[in-house]
């Protein structure tokens, strides 16, 4: 069944982990779809599904060695990342007989995982400049971290995913709120246990990107990095709602973000052979006294970042493509940027199964204009709260319509894009059944 000789086992199975299957099985790999409730995308569309609590060492153990897979694709973070180092380190072999490759390796996943390791190897290993940060245990803990860092602060779980349990304190009287949000918020961990939190000096920046960053083998078996064009984003509660590419920013803070986008994700993947795949690496972009631009290191996801769901339309091989074929070893050239590009999310708030309607009529006056749009309906089974459930996609080309003619003479060509998005995101329905 495996026509390319290859199966990866996939841990986690929502929008993001679809697109990646999609690109696997185009090159025939076997794909199994793990998550920790049935019906998830990825499963809808791989050879085989799992359902399991991931954070479960015994649980994430007994399914790898079940399944045998040669490639580990981590796709979220609730993952019990100690299994994949005992993986990677014991050269356990997978259906081909050969050592199983985690994507893009152990010592990435397990660090990205919590916001303290992936804080002290930036700040304190590779010296990059990040906001200043204590760590806390407790609401007391938080106290006297706002001592030394003063107001307002951002206090987020070390685990947690999508923004959950962040937020922006700004007065003494919220800090037991804050407290008690992240610890809603954090992921891992066993119930009722208290969560370690994450205190950060609020960076008053001027906007923040996403630069991707892929790491492959070249022909010469040597490592590859390359550049994806910066995207810009908008988030609301810590989660993305649009995203736009390229960003606007100096040749010279993009130069700086490079480098600190290499310098990252070359520690985590150097001791590994392998190392191959994508990297979401975000960062914010200041103004110091002279008003230079001054880049500031954030996060890190060593996977497809929702961000990055943009390139589906904005590049010839979007993050997802990318992310697959430098996990399968085959070669890579940069991908051709094919114009000015944004992503809208669409979200459904309240309980039932997601239904998104009116596709036609939403893409019906982009399309009279000439402007590629698309819509991504993620198919999940069920909303519980608020849950990102499609995406819009726009890609304006400034060759075919001007900003006159389409009544925005003020907007940038990516302005643009962003307001065809978030039209098209606004128009759909989504009804909870």
């Amino acid at each position: 069944m495996k026509q390319f000789g290859r199966k990866a086992l996939l841990l986690g199975s929502g929008e993001l982990g679809k697109e990646v299957a999609i690109e696997l099985m185009r090159f025939g790999v076997y794909v199994v779809a793990a998550d920790r409730y049935e019906g998830a995308p990825a499963q809808q569309i791989a050879n085989e599904a799992r359902v399991l609590d991931m954070t479960d060492p015994d649980q994430l153990r007994f399914l790898i060695e079940e399944v045998k897979p040669d490639l580990v694709v981590p796709e979220i973070e609730a993952i019990a990342t100690n299994v994949l180092v005992d993986v990677e380190k014991s050269g356990m072999t997978g259906d081909c007989g050969k050592p199983i490759q985690i994507v893009p390796s152990a010592k990435a996943v397990h660090l990205t995982m919590d916001r303290e390791g992936i804080r002290k190897l930036a700040a304190e290993d590779l010296k990059i400049n990040t906001s200043p940060y204590k760590f806390a245990d407790s609401l007391e803990d938080v106290r006297r971290a706002v001592e030394k860092l003063g107001f307002p602060v951002v206090i987020k779980p070390v685990q947690s995913s999508s923004g959950k349990g962040q937020s922006v304190v700004k007065y003494e009287k919220d800090l037991e709120d804050a407290w008690n949000f992240a610890q809603e918020g954090a992921r891992g961990g066993h119930e009722g246990e208290i969560k370690r939190v994450i205190v950060e000096g609020f960076v008053d920046f001027d906007y923040e990107i996403t630069l991707l960053t892929l790491r492959y083998r070249r022909p010469d078996k040597s490592n590859g990095v390359i550049f994806l064009e910066p995207i810009g984003h908008h988030q609301v509660d810590g989660d993305y709602r649009e995203s736009w590419q390229k960003a606007s920013i100096s040749d010279k803070a993009l130069a700086e973000a490079q480098q600190i986008a290499d310098k990252v994700t070359s520690a985590l993947v150097s001791e590994v052979e392998t190392g191959w795949g994508i990297f979401g690496v975000e960062l914010f972009i200041t103004h110091n006294r002279t008003g230079e631009e001054k880049v500031i290191f954030s996060e890190v996801s060593p996977r497809p970042h929702d961000t990055g769901m943009v390139t589906m339309i904005s590049q010839d091989r979007s993050e997802f493509s990318l992310h697959a074929m430098a996990m399968l070893g085959i070669p890579i050239i940069q991908p051709t940027f094919l114009g000015p590009s944004a992503s809208a999310a669409v979200i459904a708030r309240g309980n039932g199964v997601p239904v998104v309607t009116g596709v036609a009529d939403a893409l019906l006056n982009s399309h009279k204009l000439d402007i590629k749009t698309s819509v991504r309906i993620f198919a999940k089974p069920k909303v519980e709260g608020e849950r990102r459930v499609a995406v819009a996609l726009t890609r304006y080309n400034p060759a075919i319509i001007n900003l006159d003619k389409y009544g925005k003479p003020d907007f940038t060509d990516t302005e643009l894009a962003v307001d065809i998005a978030k039209q098209v995101a606004n128009n759909l329905t989504v009804e909870l059944r």
